[in-house]
């Protein structure tokens, strides 16, 4: 019975760990790498370039259906990622079938990728990136309008005595409105200010009574864990926000004035991610904090607990992130093709076969390097827990 007991205790472990993280982390991840795909597949069908296949994940095929223009959709075993594969690819990379493409006639030249004008062969890579920016717009413009946003003022409730805040002379029940000259509506946008300039002056322009008080602060580089346990790096005051009825509100917005909201939500991603690598370069940020594939689901199973406005809004920020990523100038990425675009617009020629090829093999150790790096952290992060 023992025995028994122990095998039924496993499996509802096991289904637990299915339903608590790697659900939600295929639900994330597969919306993203479909809309990513998507963009590249609607503009290849824009340019008339024949698409052979979409799928959803790598490896063998799991389901998939021809549709009436030849193009195979798949999902495959393997759904950490995804591909469009073009008439005259060789693999799912998009690397160039030479011995195909030199026998191809002109009619089958005109439905080639290869063939295409490099303005085309440019906006076709581009728009996976795009996409993934457009449809991080779009969930968090849905978040804000069905689900809202609860705001709290940014005002001082408490202080932690030798904080920075509590040297620079914050006092209880201040009303931050401004930060270096950005307007200030709610503490969250404090909490991203200060959370990314830790170790650098700020000018905090605060409402004490009837009068306005500028006061310097320099937020100080702390490791604070969240809910779930997850370490994180980030700039402190030392305070903690009002609670107090009229400080604590929940908002719903209009379409258009979601959208705006999302423009600022997904550029916020970036801007955040170029401080975070900014900070890397300059020894002020840890990359224990780049994780992958682990990390992803673990957080994922986390997020999800919070119901599913607070997982879209993961879906928005994992979608930012993807789609910047391919942007990096790295080939084999997104970013890759276009730096070699780039060049072949300026010489007026493509680059050689061989540079190009050298280029990929360098991209792949790259990027499998960085896979390697991440997983070992997500590793190492859970073993810390």
């Amino acid at each position: 019975m023992d025995v028994i007991s122990g095998l039924g205790a496993n499996l509802g472990t096991l289904s637990s760990t299915l339903l608590g993280y790697v659900i939600p982390f295929l639900f994330v991840l597969t919306i993203v790498v479909f809309f990513h795909e998507l963009g590249h597949f609607w503009v290849a069908r824009r340019a008339g370039v024949r698409v052979m296949t979409f799928s959803l994940g790598f490896g063998p095929e799991i389901a998939g259906f021809n549709d009436r223009h030849g193009t195979r959709w798949r999902i495959a075993a393997v759904p950490l990622g995804g591909y469009v594969r073009f008439f005259g690819d060789e693999d799912a990379a998009s690397t160039p079938d030479a011995a195909r493409l030199s026998q191809m006639s002109a009619a089958e030249r005109s439905e080639s990728f290869f063939y295409k004008p490099v303005a085309w062969r440019a906006a076709i890579v581009a728009a996976g990136p795009i996409a993934n920016f457009l449809l991080a717009i779009a969930i968090f413009a849905i978040v804000f309008m069905v689900f809202g946003k609860q705001v709290t003022a940014p005002r001082v409730d408490q202080i932690n005595p030798g904080s920075a805040a509590d040297v620079a002379g914050f006092k209880p029940g201040d009303l931050v409105v401004e930060i270096d000259g950005a307007k200030v509506t709610s503490f969250s946008d404090m909490q991203r200010i200060v959370g990314s300039h830790a170790g650098q002056p700020l000018a905090f322009t605060v409402e004490r009574g009837d009068r306005q008080v500028t006061l310097t602060a320099t937020p100080e580089l702390k490791e604070v864990k969240d809910p779930f346990g997850n370490t994180h790096r980030t700039g402190l005051l030392g305070i903690s926000r009002s609670l107090a009825a009229g400080d604590v509100t929940t908002q719903r917005f209009g379409p258009v004035e979601a959208i705006g909201m999302g423009v600022q939500e997904t550029w916020f991603v970036v801007a955040r991610t170029f401080d975070y690598l900014g900070g890397l370069v300059a020894g002020r940020e840890s990359a224990d904090q780049l994780g992958g594939p682990i990390r992803i689901a673990q957080v994922s199973g986390q997020v999800a607990t919070f119901g599913i406005g607070a997982l879209l809004s993961l879906a928005a920020v994992l979608s930012v992130s993807i789609g910047l990523l391919n942007l990096f100038p790295i080939p084999l990425l997104d970013g890759g093709h276009l730096l070699f675009y780039a060049f072949e617009a300026i010489r007026g020629r493509p680059l050689s076969a061989r540079t190009q090829d050298i280029g990929f093999r360098i991209g792949l150790a790259l990027v499998l390097m960085l896979m390697i790096f991440a997983t070992w952290n997500d590793v190492l992060h859970i073993a810390a827990m």
